[in-house]
């Protein structure tokens, strides 16, 4: 079965996209067959484009997530779905609430695929300044490069 992967913050404008715009990359590099995509806990930003500033520290480390938009986590999401990734502990909570009784998909927190960050949050760059943005790309890029290479030793 081809690994799935979901990633999920609250919103589904900053941290969310930034970590499905840097597994898809990661996959990419490795050449691993997997789908990918994200997703909010919250409804706020349905159909909305990623922050401008996540946009642009995308941009700015050669990826562009323009044409993505924001979308909420359905209960399909967790039949659909090998991996769902929260970005910190709160949406992982709000995702075991909202797991249907048959979720298939494992559940982890995405900095759980780097040694020595397990349990850590990608924190919210939502409220901060443009610096914040390269903080997350940075978690962003180290959990997908962990998770990566380990979907890639299950093949």
């Amino acid at each position: 079965m081809t690994p799935s992967v979901l990633f999920v913050c609250l919103g589904n404008i900053c941290r969310s996209p930034l970590a499905e715009a840097a597994f898809r990359e990661e996959a990419r590099r490795l050449k691993l067959d997997v789908i990918v995509d994200s997703a909010g806990t919250g409804d706020w930003h349905v159909g909305s484009p990623p922050d401008p500033r996540a946009q642009a520290v995308a941009r700015k480390n050669g990826v562009d997530i323009s044409i993505l938009r924001g979308r909420q986590v359905k209960p399909a999401d967790f039949r659909r779905f090998t991996h769902i990734v929260a970005l910190d502990e709160e949406n992982l909570a709000n995702l075991r609430r909202l797991a249907p009784a048959d979720a298939m998909a494992d559940l982890s927190l995405l900095l759980d695929h780097v040694e020595g960050r397990e349990g850590q949050p990608v924190a919210d760059p939502y409220f901060g300044d443009d610096d914040g943005f390269d903080i997350t790309w940075s978690d962003v890029t180290a959990g997908a490069r962990g998770l990566a290479r380990k979907l890639r030793r299950k093949d």
